[in-house]
C-alpha cells in the first residue's frame, strides 16, 4: 500500500548539511497500522511528510495505492494527495470556524457542494464521537476533542491511507489511549492503512501492527510485531520490554525468555524449576498484550554457569522460546 524505496533527503549543502533521510526503505501493507519510532532528530517527520510528498526526497520513490508520486505532475499530485489523510501534533485547526467547519473545509478543496460536505461531516463527527460538539469553536474543547477533530478532518475526503505525525505526544495518557482506540477502530472499520510517527513504544505496543525504527536518517530495523518479539537480538523488542541493564556477573547464569502467543500462559518457570531441580531467581518480568496476543519477557537467574545448566536451556528452547544467555556463551 505504501512503498518507499531507496529516499534520502538532504537539507542545506555543504559542511552544514543535514542528511534527514539516508537510503529508506519501508513496506506498508494495507490495511495495517504501521509505526515508525525514532528518537527526536532522527528523521521521523521528515519521512512521514515524504509519504504526500510535502517534502519531495532528493532520490528514491514512494509509491502509495500503486501510483508513484514521485512520477506524476503537480495536477496528478494534488488529487493524489486527497487519498492521503494526515493528524497533526498540534491539531492545526482554524480558530475562526467551527468544529463542523473544520470538516467541512477539507471538502471545500475537493470541489464537494456545501450540501455533500454538510452531509459528510456530520457523518465523520458521528464516528469520532463529536456529534454535539458540531457548533463549537476550537478554544471551547479539550486537547482530546481537537485532536478527534483533527481525526475527522483528514477522513473528511474519505482517503484511503491515513498518516499520523505524533498525534499523542501532546496529550495526557488517558486522552492518549481514547485517541488509540479511536484511530484502531477507525483501522478496522473504514479498511485504512496507518502509518504513524512516534517516539513512545507504549503507542507501538497498543495500536501497530508492524514497526520500524529510525535513526540518524536510517532504518535499523523493521517487521511485524510478532516476529520482532522472536528475532535474537531485536532492539525493537528489547524497547517493547525493557528490563534494564544486565546485572553484574556473579557466577551465575542469567537468561532473558521472551515469550508469545500461547507459550505466555504456560508453566514455563515452575517445570524448569521442577524439572531440573533448580532454584530460579526472577530478576524482571513484562507481559503486555501485542497485537492481540499476551507476549513478555522475563529475565532469570539460574545457579552456575552456563555450561552448567545447558540442559536447562535447551529444555527451554525445545519448547519454542526464545532464550539469550547474559554475560556468558550460550551452552
Amino acid at each position: 500500500m505504501i512503498s518507499l524505496r531507496n529516499v534520502s533527503k538532504t537539507f542545506g549543502e555543504g559542511p552544514r548539511a543535514v542528511v534527514a533521510l539516508d537510503d529508506v526503505s519501508l513496506e506498508v501493507a494495507r490495511g495495517e497500522i504501521f509505526g515508525v519510532v525514532g528518537q527526536s532528530g532522527a528523521g521521523k517527520s521528515t519521512l512521514i511528510r515524504t509519504v504526500n510528498l510535502l517534502e519531495r526526497p532528493d532520490s528514491g520513490s514512494v509509491v502509495v495505492d500503486g501510483v508513484d508520486l514521485t512520477a506524476i505532475g503537480p495536477g496528478q499530485l494534488r488529487l493524489a494527495r486527497q487519498k492521503i489523510g494526515m493528524i497533526f501534533q498540534h491539531f492545526n485547526l482554524l480558530s475562526s470556524r467551527t468544529v463542523r467547519g473544520n470538516v467541512e473545509f477539507a471538502l471545500e478543496v475537493t470541489g464537494a457542494d456545501r450540501r455533500a460536505r454538510r452531509r459528510r461531516a456530520d457523518e465523520i463527527l458521528d464516528l469520532v464521537g463529536l456529534t454535539d460538539k458540531a457548533e463549537s469553536y476550537s478554544t471551547q474543547l479539550s486537547g482530546g476533542q481537537k485532536q478527534r477533530v483533527g481525526i475527522a478532518r483528514a477522513l473528511a475526503a474519505e482517503p484511503t491511507v491515513l498518516l499520523s505525525d505524533e498525534a499523542t505526544s501532546a496529550l495526557d495518557p488517558e486522552t492518549t489511549r481514547s485517541i488509540l482506540d479511536l484511530i484502531r477502530t477507525i483501522n478496522e472499520q473504514l479498511g485504512l492503512t496507518v502509518l504513524l510517527i512516534t517516539h513512545e513504544m507504549d503507542v507501538v505496543k497498543t495500536i501497530c501492527d508492524s514497526a520500524a525504527l529510525l535513526e540518524r536518517g536510517r532504518i535499523v530495523e523493521q517487521g511485524r510485531l510478532v516476529e520482532l518479539i522472536s528475532r535474537p537480538g531485536s532492539r525493537l523488542a528489547g524497547d517493547l520490554f525493557p528490563l534494564g541493564a544486565v546485572p553484574p556477573h556473579t557466577g551465575n547464569t542469567v537468561i532473558d525468555i521472551t515469550f508469545s502467543g500461547g507459550s505466555a500462559d504456560r508453566p514455563v518457570i515452575a517445570q524448569l524449576a521442577r524439572t531440573h531441580g533448580l532454584d530460579v531467581s526472577i530478576l524482571g518480568a513484562i507481559i503486555e498484550t501485542i497485537g492481540g496476543n499476551q507476549a513478555g519477557r522475563t529475565r532469570l537467574e539460574l545457579p552456575g554457569e552456563p555450561s552448567v545448566n545447558a540442559a536447562a536451556i535447551a529444555d527451554l528452547r525445545a519448547q519454542g522460546l526464545l532464550v539469550e544467555v547474559l554475560g556468558g556463551a550460550a551452552a
